[in-house]
C-alpha cells in the first residue's frame, strides 16, 4: 500500500545507461576554476559548448552516443508515431535529431537558452524544430507533447526558477506522469566536494533527498535520475 501518494506517483530511471562514463580532470578544473571562468560559462556561448575544457564542454560534438538514449526513451514510454517530444535543454540538438531516426514520422523538439547552440545545432533535420527560451516560461500551450524531457539543465537555475520550471514541464505534458529530469547530485559528502570542485554553472544541487523534497514542493508528477560526479 502507497501511504504517501506523491512518492507513487514519481520514479527513478536510468535513462542514460548507455552512455559512456564521462572523463573528468576535477584537480585540472579545481586548481583553474575562477568566478571570471565561471560567468563566461554561465553565458552558454562558443567558449562554453567549443571552447578549453577548463569553461565547458571542450568541444560539443556529435558523435552518435545519444541514438542507445533515445531507442531507452522510446522504449521506456512506448513513443510511436506521431507522438510529440520536448528536450528542454536540448543544446544543439543531438537527442532530438536521434528521437527522430529512432521512430519514423515522430515529433521531436528542443528548448535552450542558448543562441549559440541553436546557431550550431546538428544535424541539419533539427533546424527549425530548436526554440530560444528558457525552462521556467516555456513557449508552448498546455499539454502540447506527449513526453517531455531535460536532462543535465535544470539545476542550472536558482530554486525558485527550478520550482517554475518543473511546474512548466507538468504544465505543457499531455498526460501525468510523461516527463523526466536528470540533475546534478550526490550521496555522500565526498562525492559533494568533488561536485563543488568541477561545476560551473549549477545554481542549485543537493542529496537526492533534497531533490525529492523539491520535486514535491513543485508538484512535479515525472520520473527522474541523478548525474553523480565521481
Amino acid at each position: 500500500m502507497c501511504y504517501e501518494r506523491w512518492r507513487c506517483d514519481v520514479q527513478q530511471v536510468d535513462l542514460l545507461r548507455s552512455l559512456p562514463k564521462a572523463k573528468r580532470n576535477i584537480n585540472a578544473r579545481k586548481s583553474t576554476k575562477t568566478p571570471e571562468m565561471i560567468a563566461i560559462a554561465k553565458q552558454y556561448g562558443e567558449e562554453y559548448f567549443d571552447g578549453p575544457r577548463e569553461f565547458g564542454y571542450g568541444g560539443y560534438k556529435y558523435d552518435g552516443r545519444w541514438w542507445s538514449v533515445a531507442v531507452n526513451i522510446i522504449n521506456h514510454y512506448d513513443l510511436g508515431i506521431g507522438a510529440r517530444i520536448l528536450d528542454v535543454g536540448c543544446a544543439k540538438g543531438f537527442l532530438v535529431n536521434d528521437l527522430m531516426y529512432a521512430v519514423p514520422s515522430l515529433e521531436a523538439f528542443g528548448l535552450d537558452i542558448s543562441r549559440y547552440a541553436i546557431m550550431h545545432c546538428f544535424p541539419p533535420n533539427v533546424i527549425g524544430r530548436l526554440h530560444l527560451g528558457s525552462a521556467d516560461d516555456l513557449p508552448f500551450p498546455d499539454q502540447s507533447f506527449d513526453l517531455v524531457l531535460s536532462i543535465n539543465t535544470l539545476h542550472n537555475l536558482p530554486r525558485s526558477r527550478l520550482i517554475r520550471a518543473l511546474q512548466e514541464i507538468n504544465r505543457v505534458s499531455r498526460s501525468r506522469g510523461n516527463a523526466f529530469v536528470q540533475v546534478d547530485s550526490y550521496n555522500t559528502p565526498e562525492q559533494k566536494e568533488l561536485f563543488e570542485d568541477w561545476v560551473l554553472t549549477a545554481e542549485y544541487h543537493g542529496y537526492p533527498e533534497d531533490w525529492l523534497e523539491l520535486f514535491r514542493d513543485a508538484g512535479y508528477t515525472g520520473d527522474y535520475d541523478w548525474t553523480i560526479v565521481e
